[in-house]
């Protein structure tokens, strides 16, 4: 049946869904994914090319912490990833030496522990700034140059998701997350587990975070002791390019303000993220009737929508508004360069080359971060997912 979490009534009013990837999980998942050449050849083919080719060789050191099958520890994806990137990395470089040496021991009884690697077992200060530095490098090469390509995916799945939740209540939300979900009060059931577990969330709650990187099933922290997540994967649109190297295929930088206007295509980009009609005013230097007049057409036309906070009207980007502005965001980057030249591709860079691979063989799932089922089990004396 596959991993069974339990709620309670305080679980569900302690549940809370991210409105973003959380950037310490997907450097995580998209480090499997990095290292899986077989899996996702259409959404990742071209990602995991130019990734591959531009990321400097300390980054492998990193790459073995986050082995595509099997476990991977916990200490990684810190809930403060929530906050942000820094405030991720922040948090994993904060990890105490117990937990480190739990964690990582763990990941060693797979797979022998680099020098590097031991040396972060034991807490070492310049094995942990090199963590750091490693991450931040990675993140900012292979995830921050396609964060709003990231951004849009992850807006329209959670717009179908609010519309199931409207339509249909709390289970039809949680089964249109993910075709794994599934609601049956007061257990949700996720379908691709390698052994059935129980997880009970005993008035904790649960945080679910969209992934891009997360493949074919939603995985979970190994410790049931820490507070309970579940990363699911978004539906990944079509648009997303099956060849990078062409660049995008949004609109020409000036395009937008031909169609929608100067002003209004002005009023888009600041209503990105997030403002008061005020502020839009002063943005855009015109009168409060003025830009409540230009979100008015902007709204009709469905890409942005309105709130009442308070005395405030508050307008943000609707899933519609946010792809019509990505493509003069990303036109306008590749016009100019791009975040990264089509040249750093090798022609030689064959499609299922291995990026990183590991001398031991590996059996089981990318997206799951649990060692052996029989493993699982001892790790904890606790019931609870192996999800990692």
């Amino acid at each position: 049946m596959g991993l069974r979490i339990h709620f309670t009534g305080e679980d569900l009013a302690r549940t809370s869904v991210a409105t973003e990837a959380d950037p310490l999980w997907d450097i995580l998942l998209s480090l499997h994914m990095l290292q899986s050449p077989r899996e996702g050849a259409a959404p990742f083919g071209a990602w995991r090319r130019r990734t591959a080719a531009g990321l400097p060789p300390r980054i492998r050191d990193l790459a073995t912490l986050a082995p595509p099958r099997g476990y991977s520890p916990d200490f990684l994806t810190p809930a403060s990833g929530a906050g942000g990137v820094e405030a991720g990395i922040d948090a994993v470089v904060s990890t105490p030496r117990r937990r480190l040496r739990a964690e990582l021991g763990r990941l060693g009884q797979a797979r022998p522990l680099s020098p590097w690697a031991r040396d972060l077992a034991e807490g070492r200060a310049d094995a942990m700034r090199q963590l750091a530095a490693a991450l931040r490098t990675y993140h900012r090469l292979a995830l921050a140059p396609y964060r709003e390509h990231l951004r849009s995916q992850i807006a329209a799945g959670q717009a179908t998701g609010i519309h199931a939740l409207l339509h249909g209540g709390l289970g039809a939300f949680l089964n249109s997350l993910h075709p794994a979900l599934r609601w049956h009060h007061p257990v949700l059931e996720v379908h691709g587990f390698p052994s059935p577990r129980d997880l009970f969330l005993n008035g904790r709650g649960l945080r679910l975070v969209p992934s891009f990187f997360c493949w074919r099933t939603p995985i979970a922290l190994y410790d049931p002791a820490l507070q309970p997540v579940l990363v699911y994967p978004v539906t990944r649109d079509p648009a997303w390019p099956a060849d990078l190297s062409a660049g995008p295929a949004g609109p020409p930088a000036h395009a937008l303000g031909d169609l929608l206007g100067r002003t209004r295509a002005a009023a888009l980009e600041a209503i990105a993220d997030g403002c008061t009609t005020g502020e839009l005013a002063r943005r855009l230097a015109v009168s409060p009737a003025t830009a409540s007049h230009h979100v008015g057409i902007l709204r009709r036309s469905g890409l942005v929508t309105t709130r009442r906070t308070g005395g405030a009207v508050h307008h943000t980007l609707r899933p519609l508004g946010t792809e019509l502005l990505l493509g003069r965001r990303t036109a306008a980057r590749w016009r100019d360069g791009g975040p990264h030249e089509p040249s750093r591709v090798p022609p030689s860079a064959r499609p299922d080359a291995p990026v990183y691979p590991g001398p031991q063989a590996r059996t089981g799932h990318p997206g799951f971060r649990n060692p052996v089922a029989s493993d699982a089990v001892a790790a904890s004396p606790r019931t609870g997912p192996p999800g990692r």
